[in-house]
């Protein structure tokens, strides 16, 4: 079974004349400008990159450490950087609650992981599995993670999951519920249609995806999304996403819904509860699954068209069964486009 758990929305580094990811150093555009450098912020804990040594450092102030996984190039992290962390009140809720340590995801810096081993940042990286950037793995006291964020998340919702990490309420309720009893943001309050959206009788899965030789991607949404609006008004609509969607089969659930629903698996549930136990943490979530009714990928996370696009691809061509690296799929894509004179819009 492949199962690969992509994020908010990926900080990948695309640039032409690069199928292969970077082993270390900036990625530079032709113009020799690196397009999503930033500058961490100064109040980052300046780390041996002793894990161990840095949780007990971290829980002797009562704080906790969160663990930022970051690269030259990156879109994403310049707008978790500028957008989320440039805010004053959240970087203070931050500072107040963790300590920030940042690994570059090809770098060859010295590390000593939670159990004591000694490795590299590209090999943590690789043994934690990430694939893309900003990953964020938030520790416990004890250096267990609680819960760990693929991809970049809007303010509102950032500085929600901060407070929930922060305060330690994993015990009593999920980052999910605990969102949900904030104030929403401003939204269309209404779940968007589209003709490619499937309508299973008996709302059962199973049946499309044992029967289809397609992916099935369910897509988790909820009616007060700006994302989910933002997803059906800029990104379907594109014909760069109707091209992918036309090799994929879609069914579109209300995360919420206690309707009653046949699961890929087979599994007899209801949406509200499917998500939970998928531990789908954001809307929209794009989860994809083969014939079997196993889980191969999902994008729980922010995204922009051209990453929405390059996972559908990676999905429907089955590249995951032979590149298990999404970063070196985007890259190689990327520069296929490139080349036929597709100009790729990161952001």
């Amino acid at each position: 079974m492949y199962r690969i758990i992509a994020g908010l929305a990926m900080g990948l580094v695309l640039v032409p004349g690069l199928a292969a990811a970077q082993d270390s150093g900036p990625v530079l555009d032709p113009s020799g400008v690196n397009p999503g450098w930033v500058e961490p912020p100064e109040w980052f804990k300046l780390s041996f990159l002793d894990l161990q040594e840095d949780v007990e450092e971290a829980a002797a102030e009562d704080r906790r450490v969160l663990l930022y996984f970051l690269q030259d190039g990156c879109p994403y992290c310049e707008r978790l950087v500028r957008d989320n962390w440039g805010q004053r009140e959240i970087a203070d809720l931050t500072r107040t609650h963790f300590d920030v340590i940042a690994i570059n995801m090809w770098g060859d810096q010295p590390v000593t992981d939670l159990e004591g081993n000694e490795t590299t940042e590209r090999r943590i990286a690789e043994d934690l599995r990430v694939q893309y950037t900003p990953t964020l793995i938030f520790l416990d006291e004890q250096g267990d993670q609680v819960i760990r964020v693929n991809g970049y998340y809007p303010p509102h919702q950032f500085r929600a999951l901060l407070e929930w990490a922060g305060k330690g309420l994993e015990d009593e309720m999920s980052a999910s519920e605990y969102y949900a009893r904030l104030d929403p943001p401003e939204a269309s309050g209404e779940l968007h249609d589209q003709p490619f959206f499937l309508d299973p009788p008996d709302n059962n899965l199973q049946t499309i995806a044992r029967e289809s030789d397609r992916h099935l991607l369910v897509l988790f949404e909820q009616p007060h999304c700006p994302a989910c609006d933002e997803l059906h008004q800029d990104i379907f609509p594109q014909e760069a996403t109707l091209e992918q969607v036309e090799n994929l089969d879609v069914v579109r659930l209300d995360r919420y819904s206690e309707e009653d629903l046949i699961a890929p698996d087979g599994q007899v549930t209801t949406p509200r509860d499917w998500a939970r136990d998928l531990d789908v943490k954001y809307s929209p979530a794009f989860v994809y699954f083969d014939s079997d009714g196993e889980e191969v990928f999902r994008a729980d996370a922010y995204f922009r068209a051209f990453h929405v696009q390059s996972v559908m691809e990676y999905v429907h061509s089955g590249a995951y069964r032979e590149q298990p690296n999404l970063q070196r799929f985007i890259q190689a894509r990327a520069d296929r486009l490139y080349e036929e004179g597709v100009e790729v819009e990161l952001w």
